[in-house]
């Protein structure tokens, strides 16, 4: 039988829809193309025979003009791939026809499925979800080239809205065209009485096919059995929880107390969720076996239940047990800085910035009057820079093409202001910019001879993950036949050593084609091993390391250590601001790096000392210091990231810092007044200083100084009860029993240390009974435990060590620390047959749970 793989999987769903891709313009929005981009799904396009892959967000009139293709004629049909709602999309895909008037057919391509359209609140379609889009598009396209006619018309002019827009355009420009189209609403805009003898718009419109198609599997692939949700993707940006008592962060689960919940009332994320890995499973032909863990997990696992049916039980299918985990069991582990190659290198390469706001989507309701109702994910596509590999001497001849090209359309019909010509111009400036040219990313189905790169290194840690590159490097340049005269140490792979081998590689052209994929992965991970990330890295996972070794101790210990951490902050801000603009400092700990220790140290003392008090797990006095230290380091670091607690604050304490520095800065030439004689150009000039000084402080802050000290103590408890808050969590909670159990029969000093995923799964491949793990029967199962099971014919309950495919998907996100135990689990266990999948929400970072904790998207 064959083997589970999520990328072929997903690969053989496009070939099943060639017919449409061929000689069509292929569509693909963020989402989409984040995702195609992991699975390495560009040239799977050219080989279908598409034309060009192009942004659906980014649509220009050149597309038409660009493509792969031989054929001269332009393209009559477009293929639109999209991970968001039809609604969301609706006034790209107005916009991409109106742009390509010869375009014929259009199939569009959605994640999401009808019935998650129809269920949705702020759809406006139905239970017939696809077929009335179809009709709306048709109409909402007559519309527009109805009235771009009857425009023409009255100008003497027929120009079908093609649009030369360029970067600046953005939204203005797409609000307007749906303004005078229709709102998506199912109503149409009445139409002015046309002229007979522009009537000829109908036989264009008619001609116009669409067809709107379920296409699931859009998601990105690290590795053929390792998978997270597209970052801009409709179903990783709904909301997971809404805001109540046990509620944390919109983009975690809530708390579990273990208490039955009503299924009726979940977020969007939830049903969403429910509704991807439903597709995901018929789509793989596995029949799924579902276990949960965690209220938001149950509550997955009984609508994946329920959307089951005895034509789906009754088909041959692979069996395969399900093992939903909420986020929020174990926080600890995405917040630490862990042993993970993969890990440095998402947390310190610079990301692809959004191509959509949810500020700015006018399709659906994104905001509500109470706050945003949708996540805004850090993109998962990283920018690898590459033009430290290839360096500035090679780079340099190759944008002498580009120099070319720029001059020859400058000189090229000046007389005629053709908008493609100035568009071209612009594209050309555009490429010129290395910063822009000379960026990698990330492709899971590059390989070495028929090992993938990505999945190679992501179950690796650092120093194993960094020698493999080294290994990789090393035998390419043997079959190359390129000499290097560096010498190469055994062991730990420094940048030293990896930077020249790489350079080494992409010096000819030829072999930095053929070696792109490795070169970009050694790029990365340079990046990643520089000394400034590195030692980043490197500060904070020592100062968790002593909060885990103060937790073991004493809770007063733990209470002085993470008191220091805050108070290291202060001089490290003092120390930061000493700085010049272009010294970047390394290994110190920001005011947001604190705050995350901070998380950590509570949620170690709510694990290690679960009965301490009920107002927290630290006495009055002790947490009386680390308040005060926060306050104090808040006043030292005014710049800070998004951090939900000051919302409303950044100003005055901005404000409040530069009067401090003002004063300070008066202070010191005041006193060099009583030592210093000054001559009058002397005077002049220090009266000139003083005016400079007095607009750097800026305007005077509306608190004083203790009213502002006051507002931030405030401010400073509320953080604090949320601290509170996560430390409980295994007080008088399912999650103790949960935890006692699973650490009951392991002496291994390791095995505290592990995450929650790996004690899962070694739990339940050696059989133990794991407190409050929920099967999830079938139809066909119920319809035995209430009717049959009377005749004694009952359905033994399943175990998940029985089942030879497991899929386990954590709600809410997992890092390459958990691929990594799970797959030690497996290795240690009776059972390193059984093929496990892993697949969460998104991929987390330490920064990203800094957000989620402390952000815009906390429940603080």
């Amino acid at each position: 039988m064959a083997s589970v793989d999520v990328i072929k999987c997903c690969l053989d769903s496009i070939r099943q829809i060639s017919d449409d891709i061929k000689d069509a313009i292929v569509y693909l929005d963020a989402g989409s193309a984040e995702s195609f981009q992991f699975l390495g799904a560009f040239p799977l396009f050219l080989e279908l025979g598409a034309v060009s892959v192009c942004s659906l967000e980014n649509i220009s009139s050149l597309d038409k003009a660009v493509g792969w293709s031989t054929n001269s004629d332009p393209a009559k049909k477009v293929v639109v791939f999209t991970s968001r709602l039809l609604s969301d999309a609706h006034r790209y895909i107005i916009r991409c026809l109106s742009t390509l008037p010869n375009v014929r057919g259009c199939a569009i391509y959605t994640s999401i499925s009808e019935v998650s359209h129809s269920a949705y609140p702020d759809s406006p379609l139905g239970p017939d979800a696809f077929h009335e889009y179809e009709s709306l598009l048709v109409q909402d396209y007559e519309e527009v080239v109805k009235k771009q006619e009857i425009k023409s018309h009255v100008t003497g002019e027929y120009n079908l809205k093609e649009s030369t827009a360029s970067e600046d355009e953005g939204w203005s420009q797409l609000t307007s065209m749906e303004a005078d189209a229709t709102g998506f609403d199912g109503t149409s805009t009445k139409i002015p009485q046309q002229d007979p003898s522009i009537a000829c718009s109908d036989n264009i419109s008619q001609k116009l096919m669409v067809s709107v198609h379920h296409f699931p599997l859009i998601l990105c692939a690290l590795s053929p059995r390792v998978f997270v949700l597209p970052s801009e993707g409709f179903v990783a940006e709904g909301f997971l929880s809404s805001e109540h008592e046990n509620s944390i962060s919109s983009g975690l689960p809530p708390l579990s107390t273990g208490k039955p919940s009503d299924t009726e009332d979940v977020s969007p994320g939830v049903t969403l969720t429910a509704q991807f890995l439903y597709h995901l499973a018929l789509k793989m032909d596995l029949k799924l076996e579902i276990f949960s863990l965690g209220d938001l997990s149950k509550n997955v696992g009984k609508l994946l239940t329920d959307m089951s049916s005895l034509y789906d039980v009754g088909r041959r299918k692979r069996s395969a047990g399900l093992l939903l985990v909420d986020r929020t069991l174990d926080l600890l582990t995405p917040c630490c800085h862990g042993d993970s190659l993969v890990d440095r290198m998402f947390s310190s390469l610079p990301r692809r910035e959004r191509t959509t706001s949810l500020t700015q989507m006018k399709g659906s309701l994104s905001h509500l009057k109470n706050g945003p109702v949708r996540l805004e994910r850090a993109p998962l596509d990283v920018q690898i820079p590459l033009e430290k590999i290839i360096g500035e001497d090679e780079s340099k001849s190759n944008f002498q093409l580009l120099e070319t090209i720029e001059a020859f359309l400058h000189g090229w019909n000046t007389g005629d202001s053709d908008a493609q010509i100035v568009e071209l111009m612009k594209l050309s400036r555009k490429l010129n910019d290395k910063s822009d040219l000379l960026q990698g990313s990330l492709v899971s189905t590059e390989n070495f001879r028929g090992a993938p790169y990505l999945e190679a290194i992501l179950d690796r840690r650092t120093k194993d993950g960094a020698m493999l590159i080294k290994k990789w490097l090393q035998e390419s340049l043997r079959r190359e036949n390129i000499s290097l005269d560096v010498r190469i140490r055994p062991g730990f792979a420094t940048k030293s050593e990896l930077q020249p081998l790489a350079k080494a590689l992409a010096k000819r052209q030829s072999c930095f084609v053929k070696n792109k994929g490795m070169i970009q992965i050694a790029a990365a991970a340079l990046n990643a091993l520089d000394e400034v990330n590195s030692s980043y890295w490197d500060a904070l996972n020592s100062a968790e390391k002593i909060l885990h070794v103060n937790a073991a101790d004493t809770i007063q210990s733990l209470a002085a250590q993470i008191s220091d951490l805050i108070n290291k902050t202060v001089l490290d801000g003092s120390r930061l601001q000493n700085r010049s603009n272009t010294e970047k400092p390394k290994g110190l700990i920001t005011l947001p790096n604190a705050l995350l220790l901070t998380v950590i140290g509570y949620l170690l003392a709510g694990e290690n000392f679960p009965t301490s008090g009920s107002g927290g797990p630290f006495s009055w006095q002790e947490e009386h210091f680390m308040k005060e230290a926060i306050v104090d380091a808040i006043l030292e670091n005014p710049v800070v990231s998004k951090l939900k607690f000051l919302q409303g604050l950044s100003e005055e304490l901005e404000a409040n810092f530069n009067k401090m520095k003002f004063d300070k800065k008066k202070e010191g030439s005041s006193a060099q007044l009583d030592s210093v004689d000054f001559d009058d150009d002397q005077w002049d000039s220090w009266g000139e200083d003083d005016n400079d000084a007095e607009k750097d402080a800026g305007r005077e802050p509306a608190y004083g100084d203790m009213q502002l000290k006051l507002e931030l103590r405030d401010r400073v408890d509320n953080l604090f009860k949320f601290l509170h808050k996560l430390s409980s969590m295994r007080r008088n909670s399912p999650l103790n029993e949960l935890m006692l159990a699973l650490e009951s029969k392991h002496s291994d000093d390791s095995y505290p240390t592990k995450g929650l995923l790996y004690k899962i799964i070694t739990s339940a491949l050696e059989k133990r009974e794991i407190p409050g793990l929920e099967y999830h029967s079938s139809t066909v199962g119920r319809l035995f435990k209430s009717g049959f099971g009377r005749f004694g014919l009952g359905q033994a309950k399943p175990s998940l060590a029985e089942q030879n495919v497991i899929l386990i998907f954590v709600i809410g996100g997992i890092n390459a620390v958990e691929v990594r135990e799970v797959q030690e689990a497996l290795t240690e266990s009776s059972r390193p047959d059984i093929e496990l999948v892993v697949g969460g929400t998104t991929f987390l970072t330490p920064n990203n749970m800094c957000e989620l904790l402390l952000g815009d998207y906390s429940y603080i």
